[in-house]
């Protein structure tokens, strides 16, 4: 029998349990995949924890890229053999997985499989972060947290693709390198960033922070931000953020806070345009995905370990 990673329980890393799985035949509007590479994001530690409450057992992991090996009635588009990739399919930590048509996103040449696997959700996260929820202009300075994490190394590498001055944080020398490699124009560690973002931008402050660090950074990355400027909080990988009041909004200067998520930003022809420009970014070797560990499906908890004690730098996939 294929296995897949499961909660039971939620909770910490040990949570995750590689168990033995029924796949059925694929139903209308749906084609079975072998999955080759299975993204680790920070959004399943939410799912394992509880964070974002699901029912259990719960299948984790949201992205993959695999070979489709059936197909349901009514399917379009897809045949056995084609390479795909998805970002939205709950319990792709697995070696076999019946998925939505829709979602399956063609993979084209030029594009290896684990960089597919490692892109999606990380990437479109970057591009509708840059490109919608604040349209990044030419010369904006922008603050980039995590600069050397997964989504971090794009969203510079796309900041800069638009013109933008961008300051990173990070917190290691490593990560230093890799985020000014990626053409960060400034990076910085998390001790007193405020003073480094204000000194960067000759006291204005910053069109626009990106944050997905969350509790630890938010009142120093607001504090960042200029007047009428974007505080974009987009993740908790320190934990949740406070009740805010809104009156800090007028006393910072008018600014806008912030908290997207995909599903907002992904309508069919958004989701074509933005996997379109991401592939392309590949393709030409404008857009470098940084793959920062591969891990067994049975070190499942050692990713999630890893991955929360920020001792990893760009993406971290599961090989079945």
């Amino acid at each position: 029998m294929p296995k897949a990673v499961r909660v039971h329980q939620t909770g910490g890393p040990e949570a995750l349990e590689l168990v033995d799985v029924d796949v059925a035949a694929p139903g209308p509007g749906e084609v079975a995949v072998n999955v080759l590479a299975a993204g680790v994001n920070y959004i399943d530690t939410y799912h394992r924890s509880g964070l974002y409450p699901l029912s259990t057992p719960i299948g984790i992991g949201l992205e993959g890229a695999g070979i489709v090996t059936d197909v349901g009635q009514d399917v379009t588009g897809h045949k056995v053999g084609d390479r795909v990739a998805w970002y939205t399919v709950q319990g792709s930590y697995a070696e076999k997985l019946v998925i939505p048509a829709a979602s399956a996103i063609p993979v084209p040449d030029g594009v290896d499989t684990d960089i597919a696997a490692a892109l999606l959700l990380q990437g479109v996260t970057a591009h509708y972060l840059l490109a919608s929820v604040y349209p990044v202009q030419k010369d904006d300075p922008v603050l980039v947290h995590a600069a050397a994490g997964g989504v971090g190394l794009l969203l510079v590498q796309l900041a800069k693709a638009r013109g933008a001055r961008v300051l990173g944080t990070v917190s290691t020398p490593e990560k230093e390198q890799l985020a000014r490699e990626a053409g960060a124009d400034e990076v910085v560690g998390y001790e007193d960033f405020e003073k480094h973002a204000r000194d960067f931008t000759g006291g204005e402050g910053m069109a626009a922070v990106y944050d997905g660090v969350g509790k630890t950074t938010f009142d120093a990355s607001l504090a960042s931000v200029r007047r009428r400027g974007y505080m974009v909080l987009y993740g908790a990988a320190s934990g949740p953020v406070p009740p805010v009041d809104p009156q800090r909004l007028n006393q910072q200067g008018s600014v806008y806070l912030t908290r997207p998520t995909s599903r907002d930003f992904s309508s069919p022809e958004e989701l074509a345009w933005r996997t379109g420009e991401l592939f392309d970014g590949v393709r030409s070797g404008a857009l470098s995905v940084r793959i920062g560990g591969r891990y067994p499906l049975s070190g499942a908890s050692k990713a999630h370990e890893d991955l929360q004690g920020r001792k990893t730098t760009g993406k971290l996939l599961l090989i079945p």
